[in-house]
């Protein structure tokens, strides 16, 4: 059962202690325990985050991205937790209720500001897990449009610092994540976008585009393998 606020409440903005309202997004998305998880049991959390695995429990959520979208949640981004939940809302939430539509990929633009923003506040420095550093620049590998792959070109950097410094365990996982972000640059490097969202944005593909979809490997859809 998730436990958040009610849809009513979310809709009506700023009130008193509502600086805590992006706890219930944050314990939803971010599981207690994974402090002390071991590679399985983060695989299996990487797995339900990547792989549409959080997408039934989403429905309740729909009104807070409806207020994050409306700018009603503005307040959240006062704290690095804050800021990293709204990050969750828009670039992950739409991703897994709007799936297979062009509303998937609306709010990336306002999540990568508010990335881009924590970024240069400290926020992105001040965020002490692994996970939640990656998630938080999540909207610079997402974003279409200029700037794109220097934005990955950050994010691969991020990706390789932050696999050296996990425990040993856990490093095939991040290693994982390196190969992810590289993937993810060498495909805007070829292309400029995301060739994968034309059908969906009705965008026209390239001959080269088309070969590329016709092959079928989509970076965003590789899974860690087991083991």
């Amino acid at each position: 059962m998730i436990d958040i606020w009610s849809a009513a409440a979310v809709m009506a903005g700023p009130r008193a202690g509502a600086a805590e309202d992006w706890r219930a997004v944050y314990d939803f998305w971010f599981a207690p325990g994974l402090d002390d998880a071991d590679l399985d049991t983060l695989r299996r959390r990487v797995e339900w985050w990547m792989g549409g695995g959080a997408n039934a429990a989403l429905p309740p959520f729909a009104p807070v991205l409806a207020a994050a979208r409306a700018g009603r949640l503005e307040h959240w981004a006062a704290t690095p937790l804050g800021r990293l939940s709204l990050i969750v809302v828009l670039d992950q939430f739409p991703r897994g209720l709007s799936a297979g539509t062009p509303d998937a990929y609306a709010s990336d633009p306002e999540a990568l500001r508010i990335a881009e923003d924590g970024l240069r506040n400290g926020h992105h420095a001040a965020l002490a897990r692994p996970w939640e550093r990656m998630f938080s620049v999540l909207p610079l590998s997402h974003t279409e449009g200029a700037g794109h792959l220097e934005r990955l070109d950050f994010v691969v950097a991020l990706a390789e610092k932050i696999a050296r410094e996990v425990p040993e365990h856990l490093r095939p996982l991040y290693e994982f994540s390196v190969s992810q972000a590289r993937g993810h640059r060498d495909v805007i490097r070829r292309f400029g976008r995301y060739p994968h969202r034309n059908p969906v944005l009705g965008r026209a593909s390239t001959p080269e585009e088309e070969a590329y979809l016709a092959k079928g490997d989509f970076v965003h859809q590789r899974r860690m393998p087991a083991g």
